[in-house]
């Protein structure tokens, strides 16, 4: 990953690579992720282990940060004679580009305000010095 911004402006980047620049999210959680996108049906934390090929812990724990990131949603299914299971979904796909959008705005925002206080700061410097 490069360090400076300017490194990562020059690198190509593919829609995928958003997943883990917004969200921090690792290979396995992209790989889950994909394992949700490429089935027409909501699949358990078992058969996204299965599709990934990784423990069901393992699966369950990148679950939880696609959750947490609001990548994906979770429902839960109802036994008839008593008890529950959930299962995954991928969000809505326009619904995560909105927030994506709302996080790069408030990034925006920040940078904007951080470069604003650089300018302010060593401008008074200068005009203290001269």
């Amino acid at each position: 990953m490069p360090d400076s911004m300017a490194e990562q402006l020059q690198q190509d980047m593919e829609c995928e690579g958003l997943l883990e620049c917004f969200h921090g999210l690792k290979q396995l959680d992209r790989q889950c992720f994909q394992a949700l996108v490429d089935v027409d049906e909501p699949l358990t934390v078992d058969e996204i282990a299965d599709a990934v090929d990784r423990e069901r812990s393992t699966a369950y724990r990148a679950v939880q940060r696609l959750l947490q990131t609001g990548f994906i949603t979770k429902e839960q299914i109802n036994y008839d004679q008593g008890g529950y299971y959930h299962v995954y979904s991928p969000t809505d796909p326009s619904t995560v580009a909105d927030d994506m959008q709302r996080i790069l705005n408030d990034w925006y925002a920040k940078m904007g305000q951080l470069i604003q206080e650089f300018e302010d700061k060593y401008e008074t410097a200068q005009s203290v010095e001269g």
